[in-house]
């Protein structure tokens, strides 16, 4: 008879107790940026048409774009558009074997995190 007291059992992972290191992080936003950006695609064309459309389409879309909540939705699609680029640079190194060492790969990450913010607050406070 097999001892099967001396088998090692999985272990219960607890999820909020992980700590993912920064790179790790910026690769999870870069998919999460990029999915909110293909959902959010057909608002963002519409958005587009109405403001070439017509004088009437663009009132339109004046007001729906000038609604405090649409603007701050806004910016948050605007920060997923430029993490996403900034992070999709940052992979595109990497896959070229450029930055692959701990320390590098650390670095790059702060960096997109810190470019991407700066140019979303810039943008933002120029465009609101």
């Amino acid at each position: 008879m097999a001892n099967t007291a001396s088998k090692t059992r999985p272990k219960f992972l607890h999820l909020t107790e992980i700590r993912l290191p920064l790179p790790g992080i910026v690769s999870i936003l870069h998919r999460v940026s990029g999915a909110g950006l293909f959902l959010c695609l057909p608002l963002l064309l519409w958005l587009f048409a109405a403001s070439l459309g017509s004088p009437e389409s663009f009132e339109s879309f004046s007001a729906v774009v000038g609604h405090p909540l649409a603007k701050i939705f806004l910016l948050g699609l605007m920060w997923a558009y430029l993490h996403h680029f900034c992070a999709g640079i940052r992979f595109l190194l990497l896959d070229m074997h450029k930055g692959l060492e701990l320390a590098t790969a650390r670095k790059s990450s702060v960096a997109v995190l810190a470019v991407s913010l700066t140019l979303t607050v810039i943008l933002g406070v120029k465009l609101w």
